[in-house]
This record gives C-alpha cells, sequence and structure tokens, in this order.
C-alpha cells in the first residue's frame, strides 16, 4: 500500500482525521520523541547510524573490560537522561491517552519519559535506564543508588580526566557517553545480594526482548483500531515487528517521523514533520489542551 505523505499545511489535519477514525489506537514511539529532551537520536534521518553503535549484550556480559568501559562513560551519560524533562512530543501523547485515543503507549526508548509526562499506560519494549538488574540472582537496584556508588569508587579515576571532559562529555541515547580514556582503573560494584554481574535493566543490542513485553504489546495491538508510529525510524525489528503485525491483522499504520522509516511501505499516511508541533496541533484539533 502507498502511503500518503502529508506536508504542511495539510499534515496536521490528515493527521488528526487519521486519529478520529480510529479512536482506540496503540502508539509505538522511538528517540525521535526524545531528542527535545536533549537526549541524542542513534539514527539520522536516513536510518544510519550516527556515531559508533552501542556496546552489544554478549560483548557486556563475556568482558570485564567492556563493563568497565560501559560503567564509566554510563557515569556521565546517566546525569543526563535522569535530569532530562518530557518534551513537548510526551506531553501530547499523555493528552491523547487521557482524551481517550490511545489505548496504550509501545516505547522503543528507555528514558521513561512517557511515564513522567503523565502517561499510565505504557509498556516499556526495552526496560527502563532507571533501573540495575543483576544477571545472576535477579535482584534490582535503582540506578541513581549505583551511581553513588560509582561516584564514590572511581574519585581517582574522575580526577585523571580534563576539566572539559569532566564537565560536559558528549551525550549519547542510551545512557552512554562520549568518553575515551583508560578504563583499566574504573571500579564496578557487584550485586550486593549474590555479587553477581550488574547490568542496567535495558535491552542491550543483540539481546532479546523479553517476551512478556512483546506479547502484551501484540495483544494491546490487537484490541486496538490501528497503529501510529511516532519518532522512530523501525530500523530495529523489535519496533519493526508491530507493524507487520498490524498488516497481518490489517489494521491500518501511520508514521509520524522526520525521514524514511523501515516500514514506508506499510504506511497508510505518512507524516513528515517534527513530531512536537504536529501533535501539538492535533491536540489542539481534537480540543485536548488546557
Amino acid at each position: 500500500m502507498a502511503a500518503t505523505v502529508a506536508t504542511a499545511p495539510a499534515w496536521d489535519e490528515r493527521l488528526t482525521d487519521f486519529i478520529r477514525c480510529h479512536p482506540r489506537l496503540l502508539v509505538l514511539t522511538g528517540a525521535g520523541c526524545s531528542v527535545a529532551s536533549g537526549i541524542p537520536e542513534y539514527r539520522d534521518h536516513d536510518g544510519a547510524w550516527k556515531s559508533r553503535p552501542p556496546v552489544r549484550y554478549a560483548e557486556f556480559v563475556g568482558s570485564p573490560a567492556a563493563r568497565r568501559r560501559y560503567w564509566a562513560r554510563s557515569l556521565f551519560g546517566w546525569a543526563r537522561v535522569a535530569g532530562a524533562a518530557p518534551s513537548a512530543v510526551h506531553r501530547a501523547l499523555a493528552r491523547i491517552e487521557h482524551g481517550g485515543y490511545a489505548m496504550a503507549i509501545v516505547t522503543q526508548n528507555v528514558d521513561a519519559l512517557h511515564q513522567r509526562a503523565g502517561s499510565r499506560r505504557v509498556i516499556d519494549l526495552h526496560g527502563r535506564l532507571d533501573e540495575v538488574e543483576c544477571l545472576q540472582c535477579g535482584t534490582r537496584l535503582r540506578r541513581a543508588d549505583v551511581q553513588e556508588v560509582l561516584l564514590a569508587w572511581n574519585g581517582a579515576f574522575l580526577a585523571t580526566l580534563g576539566d572539559a571532559l569532566r564537565a560536559a562529555p558528549s551525550a549519547r541515547p542510551d545512557g552512554d557517553a562520549q568518553v575515551e580514556t583508560d578504563f583499566s582503573e574504573f571500579r564496578v560494584p557487584d550485586c550486593p545480594a549474590c555479587g553477581g554481574v550488574l547490568k542496567p535493566a535495558v535491552v542491550f543490542f543483540g539481546e532479546n526482548v523479553p517476551r512478556e513485553r512483546v506479547a502484551a504489546a501484540l495483544a494491546a495491538l490487537a484490541a486496538a483500531d490501528a497503529l501510529l508510529v511516532v519518532g522512530s525510524s523501525l530500523m530495529v525489528f523489535s519496533g519493526l515487528r508491530f507493524c507487520l503485525a498490524a498488516r497481518d491483522l490489517v489494521k491500518p499504520v501511520a508514521a509520524l517521523n522526520l525521514g524514511r522509516t523501515r516500514a514506508d511501505e506499510l504506511l497508510s499516511l505518512k507524516v513528515a514533520a517534527d513530531c512536537g508541533p504536529a501533535l501539538e496541533a492535533v491536540v489542539a484539533a481534537l480540543g485536548l489542551g488546557g
């Protein structure tokens, strides 16, 4: 099916009409929702990597050196994620949900900004960065508590870095930061319950999304009238699978995204616009503001 590509001035009307005609939406969101919150995207508008891909699951699990590198960089990157505020996209989607037009939000993001904006029915497909899990016993810790330990244990490491790097390293979208140095002396805590390996409670590249989350999202799609993709290139299969499932269920799919998506040929409507202003226009047209 060839998508109708909407551009100004008609794009807001077409997107609003799509939502009005399909009031029980499943919304699938990606990194484009959080750019205005100061959390950068992985990919450019053509779907290519903007920088080095993030650490892979097998590398993190199998290499103490990779874990030291990850946690040292995360020492800086976590502060950016923890301090981020919801964007206009998050706020608008919360209003759309509260107005009865969205059954649920399935997000590929790990920043918990949908919840902080007020959305109640959120499936965190790839987990949440504000939690840490033990790979051996399953113990869960707050990322903020792990941050305190990392800072307390690594004063000497921090002292070896230049002032500019300590102040503002370049952020990455997964709670990482662009820091290149010698990580051999960086100290990483083990699980306080069993001594096992601690990992952010997020799905790393090369790791499977938990089956129960996929099942919950597919059940929400089965009950929905349509799928709306917001701010995602869908280059990763964990997101694309829902567009393929919508096709199999004969449910229309719309996408609001700057640049191409991997599902362009499956779309009924493609809105090539900045997600924030587009959704703010929808909220106003639906009378959901204030």
